[in-house]
């Protein structure tokens, strides 16, 4: 009986250990523990919380330990861990509000005394009577001597931060307030109201103050604002608000005024820098700008002024930038032997290096920099584009791009030209597509022309469909043909123009589902089917991928690519069609002399056609080389195919036929 007793003993703790995944690491940390090997104790409790995070006596015991070793924060961290795990551990909630006392979070600490105490526990009350009447007592104080004396800027300081303490919020950020009206140099109280106005719920003043003090403050305090902040760049009435609150702040109106410069809002950009210059008068980067904004419009009266200060100023980069701009010819200069570095190309220097390593997010941070020191330095402006563009901010990415198409290098404004085309059709409201793509068949000696207008609608909530209207063309030169030996016409072609009504998904690893209702209207009705206007309901899947070296500027090598189509269409009897067409070949190097404009691809080419309904003209497969040759914007292709028939029954053609096909794709977006 008794090694039955054992046995079940020695499986019961083997099942245990089992179960518990960090059985191993709790057992060397305690037996560190009772060793006061407390480092060792520490590191298998780590390991254990990372294989069971959810255990509250894990964090109490890690916690515990780490006050052994003198590392409080950390402490204070595990109990707030344990705590949060564990809401009615009183003995825990003590520990950690202790310890938030004592580590400089005495707000916290006064909170969780306050929950306590209500509860009933002694200890708590006491602590929160220590902590909580020297503020009531100090408000007491501050508010007499205001009392006396209102405009006492020290006064209005101290009872806000007691009332904050206290978490007596609005007599915070009413005095806080105060103290700002009273002392608007000191930037570092917007951060206090900011954080105020956040803790009572109150987010578009919080933004508008911290978004204040992350502009133009100390360093400290405007990183402090920056973490307080959201993410994601602020929006033109939040600077707005911000310049209600702050309007001295030059730095914060400089940024609003390149922000409308971006959105093409060129009124309003220049008259926030007309409040810079008038601000700071030796804003040189911001005269150049309203110097230039007034040229634009023609007013040379009001540009001449500004555009000679910067000219006549001690900044000779600037001044230089501004002769670039205007194309005026550069002045002739000595050689400096010792040439100082230039903060612009400091920040340039930092973001450049930035975005080259990935760090999209200090490269953003840089360059915006190197773009307030020097606004005509075009080259930061257009990385300031890609560094968003990767960042998926393409709303910003876009309006850089805008302001780099004025760049004066042809080769840099072409570039921007691309892109802000590209990115601006991406983000319209609507998108219209107009492709066509008319092909030469010897097979059957026709000319078949294919073509498609299609207005698509991007939805801001449901931004993966996108319904869209559709004008279709199908149709070729000799309509149907008619074999020897008296079968009935084939028709080649749809010979139709049909109008849909559809919708699509977005783009998804290069697939797209789609389905469109609509109308046919025929040109040349078939002898089964005299109508002229027939229901048209088709719809399917697209697959389109590409890899290597494909037919893109700049690139050349090997490359392969497929486009995969299943296609549903109700006219032609309710059959389900599957496409597939894969090319594997090389690009070659785009020729300099003739400016880049052809571009050339050598190919073979893996057709494949089939159905559902095994009809003989939809399955084959094709196979033989192809070139393809892009000028301009229009790709030409040649390819040479072998087919076979897969299904023969009916076919009156034969089993095997020899195609050469010319064709021509045109496409454009807008």
């Amino acid at each position: 009986m008794r090694r039955l007793f054992l046995s079940l003993a020695t499986a019961v703790v083997a099942v245990s250990q089992v179960a518990d995944p960090a059985y191993s690491q709790l057992e060397q940390a305690y037996a560190a523990l009772r060793a006061k090997n407390y480092d060792q104790a520490v590191a298998s409790f780590e390991r254990a919380i990372a294989l069971a995070p959810e255990r509250a006596s894990v964090h109490k015991d890690l916690a515990y330990t780490l006050l052994k070793t003198g590392e409080n924060e950390a402490a204070r961290d595990q109990f707030a861990e344990a705590m949060r795990l564990d809401p009615g551990d009183t003995h825990v909630a003590l520990e950690y509000a202790f310890l938030c006392y004592e580590t400089k979070q005495p707000v916290i600490a006064r909170r969780i005394f306050d929950r306590l105490r209500k509860a009933g526990d002694a200890t708590a009350a006491e602590a929160f009577d220590n902590i909580d009447r020297p503020l009531r007592e100090g408000i007491a104080r501050w508010q007499q001597a205001l009392a006396l004396s209102f405009d006492n800027f020290s006064a209005h300081e101290e009872l806000a931060r007691l009332a904050e303490q206290r978490d007596e919020l609005a007599l915070a950020a009413e005095h806080y307030g105060k103290s700002w009206r009273l002392r608007p140099d000191r930037r570092d109280l917007l951060l206090d109201l900011g954080r105020v106005w956040k803790e009572q719920d109150r987010p578009e003043e919080a933004q508008a103050a911290l978004l204040a003090a992350s502009r133009g403050a100390e360093a400290r305090v405007a990183e402090q604002a920056r973490e307080l902040l959201p993410i994601r760049y602020p929006y033109v009435y939040e600077f707005e608000k911000a310049l209600e609150l702050d309007p001295s702040n030059v730095e914060l109106r400089r940024e609003l005024a390149y922000l409308h410069l971006q959105m093409n809002r060129r009124q309003e950009a220049e008259k926030q820098f007309q409040g810079v210059v008038e601000r700071a008068p030796d804003d040189l980067s911001s005269a150049a700008q309203l110097g230039l904004l007034h040229l634009d419009r023609g007013d040379r009266a009001g540009a001449t002024p500004l555009l000679e200060k910067v000219l006549a100023g001690k900044d000779a980069e600037m001044a230089d930038r501004v002769r670039t701009a205007l194309r005026m010819p550069q002045p002739l200069r000595g050689r400096t032997d010792d040439p100082q570095p230039q903060p612009a190309d400091d920040a340039k220097q930092l973001g450049e290096s930035s975005f080259q390593k990935g760090y999209m997010q200090d490269a953003v941070r840089y360059l915006n920099i190197a773009h307030e020191m020097d606004p005509v330095d075009f080259d930061v402006v257009l990385k300031l584009g890609w560094t968003y563009n990767i960042l998926k901010d393409d709303r910003d990415a876009v309006k850089w791009f805008n302001l780099a198409r004025r760049s004066p290098d042809p080769k840099m404004a072409a570039e921007a030209s691309r892109a802000y085309r590209n990115l601006e059709t991406s983000l319209s409201r609507f998108r219209t597509t107009v492709w066509a793509f008319p092909t030469f068949s010897t097979r059957w000696h026709d000319l078949f022309a294919y073509s498609q207008v299609k207005t698509e609608l991007r939805l801001r909530r449901f931004s993966w469909l996108r319904p869209y209207s559709s004008v279709r063309f199908v149709g070729d030169t000799h309509s149907a043909e008619r074999p020897a030996l008296g079968w009935a016409p084939q028709y080649l072609s749809e010979q139709s123009a049909i109008l849909a009504l559809g919708i699509a998904t977005a783009p998804w690893h290069g697939a797209t589902a789609w389905f469109e209702a609509g109308e046919g209207f025929r040109f040349h009705p078939s002898p089964a089917d005299l109508r002229r206007i027939v229901p048209d309901y088709r719809g399917g899947l697209s697959f389109a991928k590409g890899l290597g070296h494909l037919l893109a500027p700049g690139q050349h090598g090997a490359y392969a690519e497929t486009n995969d189509d299943l296609v549903y269409v109700y006219r032609f009897d309710k059959d389900t069609l599957v496409y597939s067409q894969n090319r594997t070949g090389y690009t070659f190097r785009q020729p300099e002399a003739r400016g880049g404009a052809a571009h050339m691809q050598m190919y073979w080419n893996w057709n494949l056609t089939t159905d559902v309904k095994r009809q003989y003209w939809a399955n084959s497969l094709e196979t033989g080389p192809g070139v393809r040759l892009r000028v301009g914007p229009i790709l030409f292709s040649v390819d040479t195919l072998r087919g076979a028939y897969l299904v023969n029954a009916g076919n009156p053609h034969g089993p095997f036929y020899n195609d050469l096909r010319i064709g021509a794709w045109y496409a454009f977006t807008r």
